[in-house]
């Protein structure tokens, strides 16, 4: 059976596909590039402000992912593993270099200065999670203000038209504000999770984080042989306004364990801001919603 698999705006999959490391493993597989991360709302009218955009990663996987594997923030995926929308692979995460942004001729400096100033951000997904987290270290919580503009792309070209004072982006999208002259005023670098379909055959599963973490290693290697491999799922629009040469290595598969204790913490946290309806934890529950 072939294993279907979602890339992730990052370089990991196109350097493996490129190496071989897929088929050397032996794994049948195919990309599926029209993913939640590369793809766009395509909901915000052409002037005045953003609509709205009440759906994000966590939907998307509770919708149901077609894919074997895909991912998205660990937040997300704890929750919708929690939920029994896939299983959340737990012998390794990523982490994923994020940041709030503005245009370089903002007023605002100083992460102090978002003080009820809204961040664009997606919702119940990695950029939402992370801004209240990284928020919460310089502003009194109910001073922390977010508007729910969509999927990652979308925040970058709001920020690009001047219709976002401040975006939390991620990846690609962020090494695209930054050479477009925008500033970082906080870090937002948070992990993210694997989702695993109920399907997913266990030994295709171990073949393509085999792949992966060869890939990482030639990441590691030789950044400027792969970085052309940014422009695969990026949208013609935003890609012809960069050089992709330029562009840093993203996000770092960790082959190291999400524990059970990193399990129950993030739920813990995800409760205390009233963020989503997980699961009351169990005995149990890690060992039902991790694959280890």
């Amino acid at each position: 059976m072939v294993f279907r698999i979602q890339p992730h705006v990052r370089l990991h999959e196109w350097v493996a596909e490129e190496n071989g490391f897929f088929t050397a493993e032996g794994l049948d597989y195919q990309f599926e590039t029209e993913g939640f991360a590369a793809g766009t709302a395509a909901v915000s009218p052409a002037a005045g402000a953003p609509l709205s955009v009440r759906s994000g990663a966590f939907e998307d996987m509770a919708g149901g992912r077609s894919s074997d594997v895909s991912c998205a923030c660990h937040w997300a995926v704890n929750a919708a593993a929690s939920a029994e929308h896939g299983k959340m692979y737990g012998k390794a995460y990523s982490v994923c270099p994020a940041g709030i942004y503005v245009a370089d001729d903002s007023p605002l400096r100083r992460p102090e200065d978002l003080a009820g100033v809204e961040v664009g951000v997606g919702y119940h997904s990695g950029s939402h999670y992370s801004a209240l987290q990284a928020l919460d270290a310089f502003l009194d919580r109910p001073r922390i203000a977010l508007s729910f503009v969509g999927r990652p792309f979308d925040r970058v070209r709001l920020a690009l038209e001047g219709r976002a004072a401040a975006v939390n982006v991620w990846g690609a999208q962020a090494y695209v504000l930054e050479q477009r002259g925008f500033r970082k005023l906080v870090d937002t670098t948070f992990v993210m999770g694997f989702l695993v379909a109920a399907q997913a055959d266990r030994g295709d599963i171990e073949r393509y984080f085999r792949a992966l973490l060869r890939a990482q290693q030639e990441i590691d290697l030789e950044l400027p042989r792969y970085a052309r491999h940014w422009t695969h799922e990026m949208p013609p629009d935003l890609l012809e306004l960069v050089d992709v040469r330029r562009f840093g290595p993203g996000e770092r598969i960790v082959p190291q364990p999400y524990t059970r204790e990193m399990f129950y913490r993030t739920q813990v946290w995800m409760r205390e801001w009233n963020l989503i309806d997980v699961t009351e934890p169990t005995e149990h529950l890690y060992q039902d919603a991790i694959l280890t």
